[in-house]
């Protein structure tokens, strides 16, 4: 006995703003690709059909658009995402190359500066036997006086 049939995976390629055909907004459309393969033992083999979309994410219609339309919006976007030279690289995009400062490895901060914040003049972390998150007694004037 043979088990076959098709699967459909969507794939989005862009995010774009233009105005909808429908609904007559500047709305950010999403542009999908949709590709429809033949499966034998539910593993897709080859592909079938593929099919370009662009969905109003403000009507929600979805209309079909050329192949070419796709690659170009999806260029576009790319070209629109890259930052302007002389900017610094986002943090996601790796790790700045090392500066030498005669230490290998990861330098762990100081134990009297908490983590994520920057170093500030004068500071004083609180002692652990007091309470965080609650005002210390004469913090606040009593109620009724």
């Amino acid at each position: 006995m043979l088990i076959w049939g098709w699967r459909t995976r969507i794939y989005v390629l862009a995010m774009t703003t233009f105005l909808c055909g429908r609904c007559g907004n500047p709305a950010s459309h999403a542009v999908r690709k949709a590709v429809t393969k033949f499966t034998l033992f539910f593993i897709p083999l080859f592909p079938i059909g593929v099919k370009y979309t662009a969905q109003c994410t403000f009507c929600g219609i979805e209309n079909r658009i050329p192949k070419e339309d796709a690659v170009r919006l999806q260029a576009q976007e790319e070209s629109q995402s890259q930052p302007p030279s002389g900017y610094p690289p986002h943090p996601s995009q790796g790790f700045p190359p090392a500066q030498d400062s005669g230490q290998q490895g990861f330098q762990s901060p100081h134990p009297s500066q908490p983590q994520g914040f920057p170093a500030q003049q004068g500071f004083q972390p609180p002692h652990p036997s007091q309470p965080q998150g609650f005002p210390q007694p004469g913090q606040f004037p009593q109620q009724g006086q």
